[in-house]
């Protein structure tokens, strides 16, 4: 028997209308795997673009911490993508499967956002902000962008990419290439990934476990608990909360996988 646990969606952009990957929304999934008797080895299907580095990284160390302690083998399997903080949770595997049109990579960190000081500016609005530190509202949106603050928040960047790097090298190691754009928030082709060691085999969840555990292998689905929206759908009850907020998170996630193409 291989429990099953699948992680799709983007990362730790959260919210009662959303499909998302989350620390608290996948820890009792994983616990739950890792727990049971009998497990020959822990399969987890990935399919992300990416998103939060710290939800990214929590459960990627929740996943090797639950492999340590039950002594008990990961495989991860990508689908459409493992990108970003995507990859960065399949690197928590022994071994990373890749459909051969799979997206995978990305190692790299960005963010974004809107400048809109000259647009308030035409509808004569004034934009009042007060803070007690100098640096309290730095990259505000309706305030003139100040160089100093884009570099503060590369220098950030910096810091968190090479923690990225440092953590796909330990779990990689020599099976790494040493191409020149490996780290640079390129991506390839699961076929592509397998010969720069992205990846360990190109296949299937299906057909590996099959192979590794013969005919009779059961493939187990643990599935996160309900998002708020099916629960409240089974009751009847209607939701009508932060519909806005929820609008544009969606959009922001909808932004990270049409990078992909998806």
């Amino acid at each position: 028997m291989v429990p099953v646990v699948r992680l799709h969606g983007a990362i730790g952009m959260g919210g009662p209308l959303r499909q998302n990957v989350t620390m608290a929304g996948v820890a009792a999934a994983l616990e739950k795997a890792f727990a049971m008797p009998g497990a020959k080895e822990v399969a987890l299907i990935v399919n992300s673009p990416g998103g939060s580095p710290v939800q990214s990284h929590l459960i990627h160390q929740r996943i090797r911490a639950l492999s340590r302690e039950k002594e008990i083998g990961v495989a991860a399997f990508v689908e459409d993508v493992a990108a970003s903080g995507g990859y960065m949770i399949a690197c928590a595997a022994d071994e990373i499967v890749a459909d051969p049109s799979s997206i995978v990579g990305s190692i790299g960190v960005v963010s974004s956002g809107f400048g809109f000081d000259r647009a308030i500016e035409r509808l004569g609005i004034d934009r009042r902000l007060y803070a007690s530190g100098r640096n309290k509202a730095i990259l505000d949106p309706f305030q003139p962008e100040k160089a100093e603050d884009v570099e503060r928040l590369k220098e950030l960047q910096r810091e968190v990419h090479d923690h990225f790097i440092a953590l796909v090298k330990e779990r990689r190691g020599a099976a790494l290439s040493d191409h020149p754009d490996m780290f640079t928030g390129a991506f390839w082709s699961g076929a592509a990934a397998l010969d720069l060691g992205l990846v360990d085999r190109l296949g299937d969840l299906r057909t590996t476990m099959r192979e590794r555990w013969g005919e009779k292998v059961e493939l187990k689905p643990v599935t996160p608990k309900a998002s708020l929206l099916k629960r409240l759908s089974g009751r009847g009850e209607g939701v009508g909360v932060g519909l806005a907020e929820e609008a544009l998170a969606a959009l922001e996630a909808r932004a990270l996988w049409g990078r992909f193409g998806l």
